[in-house]
């Protein structure tokens, strides 16, 4: 069955770094796009980012461009979210989200497009 494993949280402070990971089991994952997003406490889902399959595209929201970066390592079957420069309003708690296929196309942050995520692992930005 999927399973969608994310670790990486973390207290930081204002101006810090953290990454994050999602380990992947379950299915082929080189085939689907992968993405990000968080959720604040009282606060909607915010879809942070999303990556192709293969790694070649990769979209952001406005709030974290030049700050986060996506990847992925197919032959280690994870996703990460590299995260610089942390501001406190990024304080969220973080999910995977699992493509229902290998591209998603411009409208990546429609959440009808995913059909698995993770438990979630909680970013905490504060001095």
């Amino acid at each position: 069955q999927v399973q969608l494993v994310e670790s990486g949280g973390g207290l930081a402070q204002p101006g810090g770094s953290l990454r994050l990971s999602c380990a992947a089991s379950g299915f082929t994952f080189s085939g689907y796009a992968m993405s990000w997003a968080r959720q604040a406490p009282g606060k909607g889902l915010e879809w942070v980012s999303a990556i192709y399959g293969d790694g070649t595209v990769a979209y952001y929201t406005d709030s974290v461009k030049g700050r986060f970066t996506i990847s992925r390592d197919n032959a280690k079957n994870t996703v990460y979210l590299q995260m610089n420069s942390l501001k406190p309003e990024d304080t969220a708690r973080y999910y995977c989200y699992k493509s229902k296929g290998p591209t998603i196309g411009s409208m990546w942050y429609v959440t009808d497009l995913y059909n698995y995520w993770g438990q979630g692992t909680q970013v905490t930005v504060s001095s």
